[in-house]
């Protein structure tokens, strides 16, 4: 009889994405076939301890998915991850999910313990993790291969130090002047809309820099594009895998955190009216955009179909939402692969790329 593969889930961080981190896991961890994988979820709080999930690996020890709760808790006996993940590879054959969005979880960092524990994880490694996770970096080298987006500029947060100086509000102007009349204001290195504010005037402009610079010292100025939010997710490893597109109709002034999380006010379209043609143009940019970030895995890749009909790429997350909502694992269903069937699809990636690099590494 063939031995389950230990499944380590990691969720929580320290970012500000946290709590969406939780229930993602909570769902992932609900669709895990537990005659398939032995299950350990791993929570690390936001003072950046690791702690074992008891009470949830309980309740998928004895087949209770409703003792999962709505979300999870990362609070439980102390997890050293090294020295854990090296006992079980030792033990049989073992993977890890990490589902920590955000930085020091999305950003590199994390895969770069994983690759030291040298187990295999899902999703992108190293690299990839860090380029897509920086706003400023990811369009810099989307840039370079030729993928279009929307006119931004970026700038660090000492420049917002004298508020009301000449200077200050010589840069006020000149960034709405350049992408305006009304922009978005992002940290480089956040996801889930947490810090991201539209402005459209100096005052507002100001409140929005200084909202993104609590959260990242790199900040993200980017024209507002009138058009529609769309969202395809990608599988695989150098030839992926691209879904058919979702649209995103917010239920705000634009696609921001309560819409994601707390109000269920946005609405998620997973067959949006777009003729073949355009299908195809989004399906090969999010392909494009994967490759050249040096993505793996997963990733889902945001656009804009602008008013006048180009097709931006807005954002690629490499660690994409897991919950009930997300439109992640809701694109690969609708194109007939179950929540179930995804996350075996993952693992095995994951097992495959890392024989492969551990053959390149040994040579």
């Amino acid at each position: 009889m063939v031995a389950r593969r230990r499944l380590v889930v990691l969720f929580g961080g320290r970012s500000a994405e946290h709590d969406v981190s939780c229930m993602s896991a909570r769902h992932v961890l609900a669709a895990v076939d537990t005659g398939h994988y032995e299950v350990v979820p791993v929570g690390i709080g936001l003072d950046g301890c690791w702690s074992l999930a008891a009470d949830a690996a309980a309740a998928l020890a004895e087949g209770r998915v409703e003792g999962l709760g709505d979300r999870l808790d990362p609070s439980g006996p102390s997890w050293d991850p090294l020295p854990r993940l090296t006992e079980l590879a030792a033990d049989g054959p073992v993977a890890v999910f990490p589902l920590v969005h955000g930085p020091l979880g999305e950003d590199g960092t994390l895969q770069g313990l994983l690759e030291l524990a040298d187990v295999p994880y899902v999703g992108s490694g190293v690299l990839g993790s860090a380029l897509a996770m920086d706003k400023l970096a990811a369009r810099e080298v989307l840039a370079h291969h030729g993928i279009p987006q929307a006119r931004y500029r970026g700038l660090h947060a000492d420049r917002l130090d004298e508020p009301g100086s000449a200077g200050h509000r010589a840069l006020l102007e000149e960034l709405l002047a350049d992408l305006g009349p009304s922009v978005f204001v992002k940290p480089a290195n956040l996801g889930s809309s947490v810090g991201v504010s539209q402005a459209s005037d100096p005052a507002s402009l100001e409140i929005a820099l200084a909202t993104a610079a609590g959260y990242d010292e790199w900040i993200v100025v980017e024209e507002a594009v009138s058009g529609r939010e769309i969202e395809l997710a990608v599988l695989g490893d150098r030839v992926p895998q691209v879904s058919g597109p979702g649209e995103i109709r917010p239920g705000d002034a634009f696609y921001s955190y309560a819409d994601k999380y707390e109000t269920d006010a946005a609405e998620l379209i997973d067959d949006p009216d777009l003729d073949p043609e355009t299908v195809v143009g989004f399906q090969e940019l999010a392909a494009r955009a994967f490759i050249a970030l040096r993505c793996s895995g997963m990733a889902r890749v945001d656009f804009f179909l602008a008013d006048d009909g180009r097709m931006l790429v807005n954002e690629v997350n490499t660690i994409p939402g897991f919950t009930s909502i997300s439109m992640y694992p809701r694109l690969w269903l609708k194109a007939g692969l179950s929540y179930g069937g995804l996350i075996d699809q993952l693992v095995d990636l994951a097992v495959e790329r890392h024989a492969r690099r551990r053959r390149n590494t040994t040579r």
